[in-house]
């Protein structure tokens, strides 16, 4: 799938599988098991809260300016540039360009959810 159409769960399966971390799906969304101390799994969801987001447009110098329509544009280091809704969804998407390429293999599960 194009990164750039990446949204939702299968955006957050993308971002936390540059970032590395163990993580899990349930019910279509992400999890992390074991998050900066939390006992029980983690609600992962980089694309849509700043609280995960925001840190990883923060370390990776993500650069965020509207796009005169309503839309974002998310800049980073790598060269990526990607488009969004949102200044998270535009980021999360340049990071995964950047880390993963232009395109992605996303799980099945995620496929008719981006249809």
């Amino acid at each position: 799938m194009k990164t750039s159409e990446l949204t939702g769960a299968a955006l957050d399966w993308a971002v936390a599988k540059c970032e590395g971390e163990e993580f899990f799906v349930l019910h279509g969304k992400v999890f992390i098991p074991d998050w900066e101390g939390v006992d029980d799994p983690y609600l992962f969801c980089p694309s849509g809260s700043y609280n995960d987001g925001y840190p990883i447009v923060e370390r990776e110098r993500i650069e965020l300016r509207g796009d005169g329509d309503g839309g974002w544009i998310a800049y980073d280091n790598l060269n990526s540039e990607q488009r969004g809704l949102t200044p998270l969804t535009a980021a999360m998407r340049c990071y995964v360009a950047g880390q993963l390429g232009d395109e992605v293999e996303i799980p099945e599960e995620f496929k008719e959810e981006a249809e």
